[in-house]
């Protein structure tokens, strides 16, 4: 039997627990609702930790990351943009409203229990909930950045008096559909507030025809030739031309063009006009040869059969009708070559646009005159039809004229191969399907004119090259072959253009 004294001490003690325990129950019930006014521990709100602070502090947290401004690297610039000026915008108030659910959402009997037992709930991230204006960071990176820091490309330049084209430089211009991509992966991150954009090489400016006209004057006034000198020039891919006249080194008018002694070059009519009449029908012996003698070793008595063969009396003026059909009015044959020794008679004699000007003096050959820009549209025609079947050539003569006889010609006019003239001035191995002509006194030996047409086939494009040059007195021949050479370098240097290293 128990003492009845021991009853109320033990009375006593179950007492002063129980008393302890509720203390100490109510001071964690205090810990814990103080607790629960601040987010939980391990909570982030769009990757910024916040566990432990109440919703004022964590709103200053996020903002203080997402509104500092991000680092942007371009080229070698490097600047700073503050999110608001390219239309970031934080909704905060949903961020928090997110986060005081997962706070006060859940029991609070189940929440106190884990806090009893220091139980950390899951961490939990509150998604980043902003909005970006695309427009207005388009706007800014268009007017801000590559406005500013955009470098322009640098155009190939002409070197004055030369014949070469310094290199152009690549330019860059800002990749803006990266760029936007970019920043907004950086507005959006909370720890990432660097970027660095990229850009788009802009290929070097080309130097203008207008640079190139004027180069290729200047050409003409270095070498100081005082004769007439006629240029044309024809850009196959883009139909842009030049066309000048220079008389003593003075410009003169191409209005209309000045009419040439065409010596050999006019060998290209006649040529055309044997296609133009034997059409599609297979060459037999001994045309090719005939062609080809007359071509590659520019000989007379060749061309003189070709002529027979259009017409045995009236050959030449076949050839010039067949070049007024396709609009060359300056171009005309009015008569056979035959030789000094036993010459032909002028079957007519033949005024033309060009040879009625008073203004500048060739003295061009009743027998046979062209204009450099009657050469070269010539060239033109043979090419277009070669390449597209297009062109006055098959127009006039539907019938008779296509792409294949087109190519054969050119064949037949790569075969002339001297290694002056227009080819001095390419590299070796460039073709050029061209005819060359100068004609020299028998008496004298003195050269007074010198000329070369042809299609000049380079990687940088193809183009029709036609040069004319007349001397009263005498066309020296090194000198003025020199400056046939210089005035061809200078065009394909044009259309070949050194690269920047």
């Amino acid at each position: 039997m128990r003492s009845s004294s021991s009853i109320p001490v033990l009375r006593g003690i179950s007492i002063g627990l129980l008393s302890i325990a509720l203390v100490m129950a109510v001071i964690s019930l205090i810990g814990y609702s103080r607790q629960r006014n601040n987010y939980p521990r391990g909570m982030t709100i769009a990757g910024v930790e916040v566990g432990g602070v109440d919703p004022r502090i964590a709103s200053e947290r996020v903002l203080q990351v997402y509104n500092s401004p991000i680092e942007v690297h371009y080229g070698e610039a490097t600047f700073h943009i503050d999110p608001t000026t390219v239309g970031f915008d934080l909704d905060m108030d949903s961020m928090i409203a997110a986060a005081d659910l997962e706070r006060t959402g859940g029991s609070f009997w189940g929440g106190y229990w884990n806090y009893l037992w220091n139980r950390d709930p899951a961490p939990v991230d509150v998604p980043l909930s902003a909005e970006i204006d695309e427009d207005q960071l388009i706007a800014y990176l268009r007017d801000e950045i590559s406005a500013r820091y955009d470098q322009p490309p640098t155009p190939a330049q002409p070197i004055p008096g030369g014949t070469s084209f310094t290199a152009g430089e690549p330019g860059t211009i800002l990749d803006i559909n990266s760029a936007v991509r970019l920043i907004e992966g950086t507005l959006r991150s909370p720890t990432n507030r660097t970027v660095i954009l990229s850009y788009q090489r802009s290929a070097a400016g080309r130097p203008t025809f207008q640079n190139l006209e004027i180069l290729l004057q200047q050409n003409v006034t270095v070498a100081e030739f005082d004769g007439v000198l006629g240029f044309y020039l024809f850009d196959l891919q883009n139909g842009q031309e030049i066309h000048f006249a220079m008389d003593k080194g003075e410009l003169i008018s191409v209005t209309p063009d000045v009419s040439f002694t065409a010596s050999s070059t006019v060998k290209i009519p006649i040529m055309v006009s044997y296609f133009i009449k034997n059409g599609s029908a297979a060459l037999e012996e001994p045309s090719p040869t005939l062609i080809l003698d007359m071509i590659r070793l520019s000989e007379n008595p060749p061309a003189d059969r070709l002529m027979e063969s259009l017409d045995q009396f009236r050959g030449p003026l076949v050839v010039t009708e067949d070049m007024r059909k396709i609009g060359l009015e300056n171009t005309f044959l009015a008569g056979f070559f035959c030789s000094a020794e036993f010459p032909c008679p002028l079957l007519e004699r033949i005024t033309t646009p060009a040879n009625q000007r008073t203004d500048v003096f060739t003295d061009p050959d009743p027998f046979n005159q062209t204009t450099p820009s009657d050469a070269g549209m010539l060239l033109t025609d043979i090419y277009q039809c070669a390449t597209e079947g297009g062109g006055a050539l098959v127009a006039a003569f539907p019938d008779k004229i296509n792409n294949e006889i087109c190519q054969q010609m050119i064949n037949f006019l790569t075969a002339d191969k001297i290694g002056v003239l227009i080819e001095a001035g390419v590299p070796e191995g460039t073709p050029v399907a061209h005819k060359h002509g100068w004609i020299t006194e028998p008496s004298t030996g003195v050269i007074q004119n010198i000329s070369d047409a042809g299609i000049v086939y380079t990687p940088g494009g193809n183009y029709v090259l036609v040069i004319y040059a007349y001397h009263p007195v005498q066309t020296i021949w090194e000198p003025v072959s020199a400056l046939f050479a210089q005035l061809s370098q200078t065009v394909y240097n044009f259309y070949n253009l050194p690269t920047s290293q």
